[in-house]
């Protein structure tokens, strides 16, 4: 089976419908400015459809967005890897530190030392380190140049790599994830804040009775200590951060449901804190927390830029909406410093996190003059409406990206590639290929 056993432990090929699978552990230089250090696992899982498990397909690396969240556990040809199977062997890459690994968690942390040291080893985990990951992956596999798709985060650290090791790719793919080239985490948020006051007005317009029940329960937390199943407690800046949801194509519908079934008498109910608990916990990618606003750091420091930022936009102050006065406004993709302090999964990160945050002296993660001279085919979906990546910064980028050809679209939203059934896949396919 041509490039399908990669070094190390691999397990043996499994079966799903319509897939094999296989397993692959690589170890790669913690940092590679320091290729005999310090070494960590990455994992990759190869799927190839059934019926062409000995072609000599081209490799399909999958960049997941994020940070810090491992590659999709899909089951058998689910969502975009219907249509990806028919072209391509697919690598799903766990990015360093994530799912298989050699996660970053509340442990493993503890075990690098002092905070400052914690903070060092974090810097680690940003796209030029997967970037360096996926060329050492890459040759491994044999060094031919492979088609990259990258989802959200994935598709900033497809532009990294565009910036960086264009030779180790035969063409880009990007839904979701065109960042700003110069775009500091200020600017991100700037451009945000807004947009997530007009999606919390456009859910309210269509369920008008979330306005009040949203007040009720945020008067609630107000005056009442009300703890999530994991002992952190339920804040009215926490409940805010279901706003999140807004950005995804069922969102609104979801927080609705979310909403409607809140009380249990006078009192918040057991199904709805245990629903909130799981949209709120960083158990699962504590990573994403760490360095969701580093992932926009380039030679200066955030300093809690979503923290700062939300005080230029006093809508957001859940005191009017207390009063009755206004709506309680949701927030979006934003971290602050206070989810240290209340998520027992993030309080062990709570120090290096703030080391990190005033942390200076952040390598580029773009290169304009290589991009501008870019020979790569390159397609970029941009959802008009993206809550997380505005097209306000996306769009100046596909035209800074020589050969780039953008589809910019309002028929999705920023969870188009999982929820299309492979339509957006197929259009960037097209467009990268001149098909389309």
């Amino acid at each position: 089976m041509p490039n399908s056993v990669g070094p190390g432990p691999a397990t043996p090929s499994y079966r799903q419908p319509g897939v094999l699978l296989t397993d692959h552990i690589f170890a790669v230089p913690l940092d590679h400015d320091a290729p005999g250090g310090e070494r960590i696992e990455v994992f990759a899982r190869e799927v190839v459809a059934a019926g062409k498990t000995g072609a000599d397909l081209p490799w399909l690396l999958f960049l997941q967005g994020g940070p810090g969240f491992g590659g999709p556990r899909l089951s058998g040809r689910a969502s975009w890897l219907d249509t990806a199977l028919d072209s391509y062997r697919v690598l799903l890459l766990d990015q360093r530190g994530t799912g298989r690994s050699t996660p970053v968690t509340r442990h493993s942390l503890a075990a690098q030392g002092s905070a400052g040291d914690q903070a060092r080893y974090l810097s680690l985990f940003r796209a030029d380190a997967i970037v360096a990951d996926a060329e050492f992956i890459r040759r491994e596999l044999g060094g031919a140049p492979w088609s990259v798709l990258g989802q959200s985060f994935g598709g900033f650290c497809t532009v990294t790599y565009l910036s960086r090791a264009p030779e180790g790719m035969r063409e880009a793919f990007i839904t979701g994830g065109l960042p700003g080239l110069a775009a500091a985490a200020d600017d991100v948020y700037r451009t945000t804040y807004p947009k997530c006051r007009a999606r919390t007005l456009a859910h309210y317009a269509r369920y008008p009775g979330d306005t009040e029940q949203a007040r009720r329960v945020a008067r609630h937390l107000a005056g009442t200590q009300v703890l999530l199943p994991d002992g952190a407690p339920l804040t009215v800046a926490a409940f805010q951060t279901l706003g999140g949801m807004l950005g995804q194509g069922t969102g609104s519908d979801e927080l609705h449901y979310l909403l409607e079934g809140a009380f249990d008498g006078d009192r918040l109910g057991d199904a709805f804190l245990h629903d909130v608990y799981g949209r709120l916990s960083f158990a699962t990618g504590p990573l994403y927390a760490a360095l969701h606003e580093p992932c926009y750091a380039q030679g200066a420091a955030t300093r809690w830029s979503a923290q700062r930022i939300r005080a230029e936009f006093p809508g957001f102050d859940p005191g009017p909406a207390l009063e009755g006065t206004e709506p309680l406004l949701f927030t979006g993709e934003m971290i602050y410093p206070w989810m240290f302090e209340q998520d027992p999964v993030l309080r062990p990160f709570a120090e290096a996190a703030g080391l990190v945050a005033e942390h200076a002296d952040w390598p580029p993660l773009y290169d304009a003059a290589r991009l501008a001279a870019n020979e790569v085919p390159v397609a970029a979906a941009i959802y008009f409406d993206d809550m997380y990546v505005p097209r306000e910064l996306s769009v100046p980028t596909a035209e800074a990206i020589r050969g780039l050809r953008a589809w910019v679209t309002n028929e999705y939203e920023h969870d188009g590639l999982r929820v299309s059934n492979g339509a957006v896949l197929r259009r960037l396919i097209g467009l990268a290929q001149g098909l389309a």
